[in-house]
Formats: C-alpha cells, sequence, structure tokens
C-alpha cells in the first residue's frame, strides 16, 4: 500500500474504533472489531497482532471477549491450522438496534421524568417560580424530544 492510502485507512480504522467503543467495548477490543469488519476476512491471531501492533496475548483477550459478545466468531478453513475469527457483521447490525433502543428508551424515561418536574413547576406559586428553571426545563424537553425523534427515525430505517 502507498503512504496515503495506508494513512486514510489508519484513520479510518481509528474513527471507526471510537465509535465501536461506544458500544462499551475496551479501545482494543474496538480496534480488533473494527480491523476484522473493515478487512472483511477471516484472520488468525498472528495476522491481528501485526496488523494491530500488540502482543498475541492482547490479540488472544480481546478475541475471546468480542467472542464472548458474539461480535467475532470463529471460523474454520479447510488446510488451515490456526484459529481464525471474523467480524459477525449481522450480529453487529443487531446490536446497533439494541442500542438505540436502550437509547431510546433511557431517553424517553428522562423526557417522562422532565414532564413530571414541569407538571410540579406548574404547581408552584407565581412567587416561587424561577423563569431561568422554567426556560431551562422548556430547552431539556425539547432537546430530549429530537433525541427521541432522532432514535426512533433511526430505528425504523431499512437496512
Amino acid at each position: 500500500m502507498t503512504n496515503n492510502i495506508e494513512t486514510i485507512r489508519n484513520g479510518i480504522l481509528m474513527e471507526f474504533a471510537k465509535t465501536v467503543e461506544l458500544f462499551d467495548l475496551s479501545p482494543i477490543e474496538a480496534r480488533v472489531f473494527t480491523y476484522l469488519y473493515i478487512e472483511g476476512k477471516a484472520l488468525t491471531l498472528d495476522d491481528l497482532s501485526e496488523a494491530l501492533g500488540k502482543s498475541k496475548t492482547s490479540m488472544s483477550t480481546s478475541v475471546r471477549s468480542l467472542v464472548n459478545l458474539n461480535l467475532v466468531k470463529r471460523v474454520w478453513r479447510k488446510g488451515v491450522r490456526k484459529d481464525l475469527f471474523q467480524a459477525n457483521i449481522q450480529l453487529f447490525k443487531h446490536l446497533m438496534n439494541l442500542y438505540l433502543k436502550k437509547w431510546n428508551d433511557a431517553t424517553s424515561d428522562r423526557t417522562d421524568a422532565l414532564l413530571d418536574f414541569k407538571k410540579q413547576f406548574e404547581l408552584l406559586s407565581n412567587e416561587e417560580k424561577d423563569e431561568n428553571i422554567s426556560k431551562k426545563l422548556d430547552e431539556l424537553l425539547e432537546f430530549h424530544q429530537m433525541l427521541e425523534d432522532f432514535f426512533q427515525e433511526a430505528l425504523h430505517m431499512k437496512r
């Protein structure tokens, strides 16, 4: 690979790994999954170790964790004695949907709690009300509604 394409490829891998870390993976697990996902083929621990510049022990630990999460699967290839691993792409899509639903549910819960506070605020006497709090509460409710709309749209996108 030329230096330019290698730089771009490494940048893509690092940025996608940062995204994958949002799914509660360690940085090295995210990099391993990302590398397997981008490569699109089964690789050995030695391949991963060389590509990511980490020890084989570190690769083994990360891959084991990813296998336990069903994000990576062990595959068999005739004539290859070493274990091969590849990203479970279908499960990755499923995991993304689960997390979107989780985030949507959490946002909805926060919205409900904020609406309860709004009701309590409206029951206050005029002397007790704080206009700044009222304004901020409305802004937070609007923000949470935008989040809910976004997550709902993302959940219903055709893939």
